[in-house]
């Protein structure tokens, strides 16, 4: 990365525009991608307690292999890095499976959260 002694006043106000523009959009982007993780998470929420009582394991390593490798397919196709998809959807899927297992230790043990 490298660094600039421009000022920000003294960009050419339409390359100032231009960027505004494009991180108004990432915002936008940004804001879309969370609440489809937030959709994401609760229909994994609800996974979790199904699987809880009827006592299926919290991680079901098939599917998730099949995921991987449906999402790499995506990301190419995207023309985004497979690596950095499968980076990315590893780390979802560690966090749904902690979930899962706290869902079933607390089915366990009878609490509810």
């Amino acid at each position: 990365m490298t660094t600039s002694n421009t000022r920000t006043g003294d960009v050419d106000p339409a390359v100032r525009e231009e960027l505004a523009r494009l991180r108004d959009s990432i915002d936008n982007i940004d804001a879309a991608v969370v609440h489809m993780l937030a959709e994401r998470f609760k229909c994994t929420q609800q996974v979790g307690h199904l699987k809880a009582r009827h006592q299926l394991p919290p991680a079901d390593p098939d599917r998730e292999a099949r995921q991987i490798e449906r999402l790499r397919t995506l990301a190419e196709n995207a023309k985004l890095d497979p690596a950095f998809a499968e980076k990315f959807l590893n780390f979802i899927i560690a966090e749904v499976i902690r979930h899962h297992e706290s869902i079933a230790e607390d089915t366990v043990n009878g609490s509810t959260r």
